[in-house]
């Protein structure tokens, strides 16, 4: 019940944000999510071992999901920049060692996991309009309720055990078979001039590449040894427990929608 009610609480914010609101408001939902989405991650690179300065590399993940979303800056300068900043602030530590290529790995990893996933969904806002953004989220989330009924039904071979022993290979071809239907039920009348074999690939693109994306997060947390990356929403974990599909799925859609769509 507390899932439920939760659910009811965040679906309405963020489909009325992205529906009856100008972009701005979708980068603005964006950005509170990458915020919290990179202090559960520094909390879990916290707790393996790795050191990472905070301050900078939010800092980064805010700006590289502004310059994806569409403020003009170029992307690549936001990369570049916190590059050389995490590299500074390493040389500036005047500690070398064994951890140092880790730390520094660690602290640039978020600024390419977070920022630019959720600044390429801002960006499906701004080029291919709110109904773009919807079908997006339909996808993932009906693949991801196929995903859990069908492997209820009918999983018996896991899928990732020592990730998700929950998992099953029966529940991903429900969520990949379910997921690309409804990409494809949906891109007819959104994208219109898209034909049925791109729908299609984009479809099962996004399904594979979701639950890619919440085995990925599985793997951190099971390889810190925490179950949730927070107790923020109450049911469901944190809120990098709520975006990991989006986080491998978002880029993919964002070339399609971009430049793939006709």
């Amino acid at each position: 019940m507390t899932r439920v009610l939760s659910a009811l609480v965040l679906l309405p914010i963020v489909i009325g944000a992205v529906w009856f609101l100008p972009p701005i408001a979708t980068l603005a939902l964006a950005l509170v999510a990458a915020g919290l989405a990179f202090m559960e991650y520094a909390t879990i690179a916290a707790a393996l071992e790795a050191r990472i300065p905070r301050a900078v590399c939010g800092t980064a993940v805010l700006a590289a999901c502004a310059a994806v979303g569409g403020t003009g800056v170029p992307a690549e300068i936001v990369i570049m920049t916190a590059v050389i900043s995490v590299g500074a602030l390493a040389v500036g530590s005047g500690h070398p060692g064994p951890a140092i290529l880790r730390d520094t790995a660690a602290s640039l990893f978020p600024v390419l996991y977070i920022g630019l996933p959720l600044g390429a969904l801002v960006a499906v806002r701004v080029s291919g309009g709110r109904e773009a953004v919807l079908l997006l989220m339909a996808c993932i989330v009906i693949s991801d309720s196929a995903q859990y009924y069908t492997g209820r039904a009918l999983g018996r071979r896991p899928l990732a055990p020592a990730i998700s022993p929950k998992k099953t290979i029966e529940g991903a071809l429900g969520g990949l078979v379910f997921g690309t239907a409804s990409m494809v039920a949906g891109g007819r009348l959104v994208f219109p001039a898209a034909g049925l074999p791109m729908l299609v690939l984009v479809g099962a693109g996004i399904a594979a590449l979701g639950i890619v994306g919440d085995l990925f997060e599985s793997l951190l947390k099971r390889s810190a040894g925490v179950k949730d990356s927070s107790g923020l929403i109450p049911g469901h974990g944190g809120v990098l427990d709520r975006i990991d599909s989006w986080l491998f799925a978002a880029p993919v859609y964002y070339v399609f929608v971009r430049y793939l769509q006709f």
